[in-house]
């Protein structure tokens, strides 16, 4: 079960001018703002920036899903086809995120916030 993709990370080559464009079309000034990411909230969506996205494997924009047990889903995920592309790790916090790469290469992002 999920809480819906409530989070978009891009990947960004110079965060700065991302952080400029990301602030303007949003209207909201960053709740992180450090040198390895950059995140906005805005009408229930988390807006992510990563400087090391690229180096990462990511492409382009992913959507992440919010889930309850991160490692159950992706699990299932894989067993229905999906490959990793990163595996289950701590972001901070006790966040923990995955990514995976469904059947026709589509990024697929999971988020887990930490319980308590």
């Amino acid at each position: 079960m999920t809480a819906g993709a409530r989070t978009i990370i891009y990947p960004v080559k110079d965060l700065a001018s991302a952080k400029a464009v990301f602030g303007a079309l949003l209207g909201v000034e960053p709740y992180v703002d450090e040198p390895y990411y950059v995140g906005f909230k805005d009408a229930g969506q988390d807006v992510g920036l990563d400087p090391n996205g690229h180096a990462n494997g990511m492409t382009g924009p992913v959507p992440y899903w919010h889930v309850s047990d991160i490692r159950a889903t992706s699990a299932a995920l894989v067993t229905a086809g999906a490959e990793t592309v990163e595996d289950v790790h701590d972001v901070g916090g006790g966040r923990l995120i995955a990514s995976l790469r469904d059947a026709d290469g589509n990024p697929v992002g999971l988020l887990q916030d930490p319980t308590g």
